[in-house]
C-alpha cells in the first residue's frame, strides 16, 4: 500500500522521516556500507567491524586536491570496479542528475564517465553485468561507454525535452515513481529502454521574472486532465549492432501507460501496462528479439489499480518485478479481494494469495525463500502504526507478528539480503526516533547502541492524543490532537485543524512528528491553542479498498464532508470555542482548507491555504484522472470537487499562498481563484512568492517570511488563549 506522499509531509513531517542512518547493504548480507565523514566506510557484521572501504585519497582526481563528494556509488559483479555518483543537481524533485567516475581498485586508477558531457549532466549510469560497460543518459539521450577503449556509442540522438529516452517526462516521475528507464539484459548484450514522445503535449509555460530586467519564459511539458498521455514504448537495443526493436505491446500507447518493465531472461521482458484511466493492469511477457507480447495476467477495478511499490536496489527505479522460483514466478499486490493481499504469480498467470486475511499489507519487506518466509508491514488492528510481519510464502502460514510487541508505534525495516540482519527504525507520537541494526530472527541490536528503542525517552513539550470520532453519517475517522499546556477544561479554546485528505498520504500516524507545526513560529500548546488532524474517507489508511476508494470521482466532496462533520462533533466539545475555528493546509491540504472555507463557512472562520489545486481541471492527468475520472465524461464531479466552483461562499478570513514557480501545482490556480474572489467581492489576503516551486523554500529569507506570515495571520484572527 505504499504511495508517494506529496511534497507537503516530506516539509512537516521530516523530523520523523530522517531519522533513519542511510546504509547500503553489501551483495551477501554479511556487511554494510556508510558514507561517513566523506569516506566510505565497511561495516562486517555481526561484530560491526569498521574498516575503510572509500579513502579521501581513493576518491581524489589525479591533479586535484579536493576528493569527490559521494552521494551514492554502485559496484561491478565482481566488486573491483566502483562507479560514484557526485555533484548531483536536482530534476524536480530529487537530485538524479550528475557526474561519475569510475574507481578501479586494483589498478588504483580514477576515471570520468562522459567527459564529453556537459557538467552535472548525467543520469542513472550502471555497470554492465560484466563490468566492461557503462550505460548513462545524458541530455535526454542514452549511451554507453566503453570502459577500456574510453568509446562512447550513442545509443539514441537528437533527443529533447520533447522526445526522452532512458528516463520520464514530468508526470510519469511524478505521479509513477518513475526515473531511471534502462535496464541491462542479465548477459549485458542488450539494454531495455523507455522512450516517451510527449511532442503532443502542451507546455505550461512558468514565467521567471526575478532574475533579470526581462522575463524568462520556462516551457514545461505538462498533460492537464482531459489531455491524452505521451505516447510511450519500450526498446531492446543490441549494443554491439546498435539495432532496437521495438515491443510490441498491444493497445494505442496514446491510451495507456507503461510504468513497469523488467527482465525475466537474455529473451523475455515483462511490462505492465495501465489503460488510462487506469482501471485495467495487464502484464506482458515480452519477446526481447522480436518484440512479440503476450498478455499473462490482468486484473481491473471499477475505481483505480493501484501501483504498488517494492523493494529495489535501485532509488529510482520504484516498481521492479521481484522474481521467484527460479525467476518462474513474480511477486504481485492487488486489493481484489477487497484487502491489499501479496499474491505469488506464475509465468502463465496462475496464482496463489500468500498474505490472508481482513487487514492491509501495507508494504512488502523481504523474502527468504530458503526458509518459505516473506516479511512485510502491516497494522491489522491499528491504522496509524506500523509493523513487521511474516508468514509462510506458500500461502500456508498463519499471520506472525516480528516486531517488539512492547514497541506501540511506527517500525521500518531495512533487511539485509540474506535475511540475517536489519536496520530497524522505531518511533511513536512521544518516542523519539531510534535506530539499531538487529539480528532479524531474535530482534536482538547487535552491540550496544546509544539510542535503541528500549532506551527511547518520550518528549515532553507537546502531548499527542489519539481519538476517534464518528460522524452523523456513523463514518469513524482516526484523529490526533495536542491540547494547550495547562489546559483547563472549564474554559473555551480556540481550535486548528491541520488537513490532507486526499488520496497520496495520511496525516494521523503514530510517528514521531505528529502534532508539530512547523509553520507555526513559536508553541502553539504554549500560546493555547488545540491543534488537530482528522483522517476521512479516501485517506490510504490500512482500513481496506473500500475506505480508500470510496473518493473515486468525489475528491473535493466525500473528504470534505467527513472533516466538516467531524468538526461538527468536535464542536460539541465543552472546552472548544466555536467562534475562533481555523484551518490550513498545504498541496492537496490547501484544496481541502478553500473547499472547507467555502462549503462550511459557518463552521471554519479562519483558513490558510498554500500551493492549493483551486481548480482540478489544471492538474495532471495521471493524478486527476486516476482519482476523478475524464472531464470527457464526468466533468460534473470535477467541477463540484474543485474550491474554485464555491469560493463565492466565502465568509471567512482566508490567506492564500503560491509559488509562482510552482511547476507541480501552477500558479494559474492562484489567480484563477483571485479572479473568482474578486468578482464576488470576497476580501481576503494573498501572497504570491516569486520564482518559488511547490515546497516555496528557495531563496534567502523565504522561510522566515513564509512562517512568519502564517504566525501573525493565524494569531490575528484566530486569536489563541482560554477564555
Amino acid at each position: 500500500m505504499k504511495r508517494t506522499p506529496l511534497l507537503l509531509l516530506l516539509i512537516f513531517f521530516l523530523p520523523a522521516l530522517l531519522f533513519s542512518q542511510n546504509i547500503r547493504w553489501a551483495k551477501d548480507g554479511n556487511a554494510y556500507y556508510r558514507n561517513e565523514a566523506g569516506e566510505v566506510n565497511r561495516y562486517e557484521l555481526p561484530a560491526n567491524t569498521k574498516t575503510t572501504f572509500l579513502s579521501k585519497a581513493d576518491l581524489t582526481p589525479a591533479g586535484q586536491t579536493e576528493s569527490l563528494k559521494v552521494r551514492n556509488f554502485l559496484l561491478s559483479d565482481d566488486g573491483n570496479l566502483i562507479l560514484i555518483y557526485t555533484n548531483s543537481k536536482k530534476v524536480w524533485r530529487y537530485d538524479t542528475q550528475g557526474d561519475y567516475w569510475v574507481l578501479n581498485k586494483i589498478a588504483k586508477t580514477l576515471t570520468k564517465i562522459g567527459k564529453d558531457k556537459p557538467a552535472s549532466s548525467l543520469r542513472f549510469a550502471k555497470f554492465s553485468p560484466d563490468g566492461k560497460k557503462v550505460g548513462y543518459v545524458s541530455e535526454y539521450d542514452l549511451y554507453v561507454e566503453d570502459l577500456v577503449t574510453g568509446q562512447v556509442q550513442a545509443i539514441t540522438s537528437n533527443h529533447s525535452r520533447k522526445l526522452i529516452s532512458g528516463t520520464f517526462d514530468w508526470v510519469y516521475e511524478e505521479e509513477f515513481g518513475c526515473r531511471d528507464g534502462f535496464q541491462w539484459s542479465p548477459d549485458g548484450k542488450q539494454i531495455a529502454y523507455w522512450q516517451i514522445d510527449a511532442n503532443k503535449i502542451r507546455d505550461y509555460y512558468m514565467v521567471n521574472t526575478t532574475d533579470s530586467a526581462y522575463s524568462k519564459v520556462i516551457p514545461v511539458e505538462y498533460p492537464t486532465i482531459g489531455q491524452s498521455p505521451s505516447p510511450t514504448k519500450i526498446g531492446v537495443v543490441d549494443v554491439a549492432a546498435n539495432k532496437t526493436t521495438w515491443l510490441n505491446i498491444p493497445g494505442d500507447p496514446q491510451q495507456n501507460y507503461l510504468p513497469r518493465m523488467e527482465w525475466n531472461s537474455n529473451s523475455e521482458i515483462f511490462i505492465q501496462q495501465l489503460n488510462r484511466k487506469q482501471q485495467e493492469s495487464k502484464i506482458f511477457s515480452c519477446n526481447a528479439m522480436t518484440g512479440e507480447a503476450k498478455q499473462i495476467y490482468s486484473e481491473s477495478d471499477k475505481a483505480w489499480v493501484d501501483m504498488y511499490s517494492f523493494i529495489s536496489d535501485n532509488y529510482y527505479s520504484r516498481h521492479p518485478f521481484v522474481w521467484l522460483n527460479g525467476n518462474k514466478e513474480f511477486l504481485w499486490m492487488s486489493e481484489k479481494d477487497g484487502w491489499a493481499h501479496l499474491y505469488r504469480v506464475t509465468k502463465d498467470g496462475k496464482e496463489t494469495l500468500i498474505t490472508k486475511g481482513d487487514y492491509d499489507v501495507i508494504d512488502f519487506s523481504h523474502i527468504d525463500e530458503k526458509n518459505n518466509t516473506i516479511y512485510f508491514i502491516a497494522s491489522p488492528t491499528n491504522a496509524t502504526q506500523k509493523y513487521l510481519y511474516k508468514t509462510k510464502l506458500d500461502g500456508k502460514g498463519k499471520l506472525e507478528l516480528v516486531s517488539p510487541a512492547d514497541q506501540q508505534g511506527t517500525h521500518d525495516y531495512s533487511i539485509s539480503p540474506n535475511g540475517k540482519f536489519a536496520q530497524h527504525n522505531f518511533s511513536n507520537a512521544t518516542t523519539r526516533p531510534t535506530n539499531e541494526l538487529i539480528e532479524l530472527a531474535t530482534n536482538k541490536a547487535l552491540g550496544e547502541k546509544e539510542n535503541t528503542p528500549s532506551r527511547a525517552s518520550a518528549t515532553p513539550p507537546k502531548k499527542v492524543e489519539f481519538f476517534k470520532i464518528k460522524t452523523e453519517e456513523g463514518t469513524e475517522m482516526d484523529g490526533w490532537m495536542v491540547k494547550p499546556t495547562n489546559f483547563d477544561a472549564s474554559k473555551k479554546y480556540p481550535v486548528v485543524f491541520f488537513v490532507y485528505t486526499e488520496p497520496a498520504s495520511q496525516t494521523v500516524r503514530d510517528a514521531f512528528g505528529m502534532g508539530n507545526n512547523r509553520m507555526y513560529r513559536g508553541d502553539m500548546a504554549a500560546d493555547g491553542y488545540i491543534y488537530i488532524s482528522l483522517d476521512g474517507r479516501g485517506t490510504p489508511a490500512p482500513k481496506g479498498r473500500e475506505w480508500r476508494k470510496s473518493i473515486y470521482r468525489k475528491i473535493g466532496q466525500i473528504n470534505i464532508k467527513d472533516q466538516a462533520l467531524a468538526a461538527k462533533e468536535i464542536l460539541k466539545w465543552s472546552f472548544v470555542d466555536s467562534d475562533r475555528i481555523a484551518v490550513w493546509g498545504w498541496s492537496g491540504g490547501g484544496s481541502t482548507t478553500l473547499n472547507l472555507m467555502f462549503q462550511y463557512p459557518e463552521i471554519y472562520k479562519t483558513g490558510i491555504a498554500v500551493a492549493a489545486v483551486a481548480n482540478q481541471l489544471t492538474y495532471d492527468n495521471i493524478y486527476q484522472e486516476r482519482y476523478m475520472g475524464l472531464p470527457q465524461e464526468n466533468l460534473e464531479d470535477i467541477v463540484k470537487g474543485s474550491p474554485v466552483t464555491y469560493a463565492k461562499n466565502l465568509k471567512g478570513n482566508l490567506l492564500y499562498i503560491h509559488g509562482t514557480g510552482d511547476d507541480n501545482v501552477h500558479y494559474n490556480n492562484a489567480e484563477m481563484l483571485i479572479n473568482e474572489l474578486i468578482k464576488n467581492n470576497k476580501q481576503f489576503q494573498f501572497m504570491a512568492y516569486p520564482n518559488r516551486t511547490h515546497s516555496i523554500s528557495e531563496g534567502e529569507g523565504t522561510n522566515l517570511h513564509l512562517t512568519t506570515l502564517y504566525t501573525e495571520y493565524l494569531k490575528k484572527y484566530c486569536p489563541p488563549g482560554a477564555k
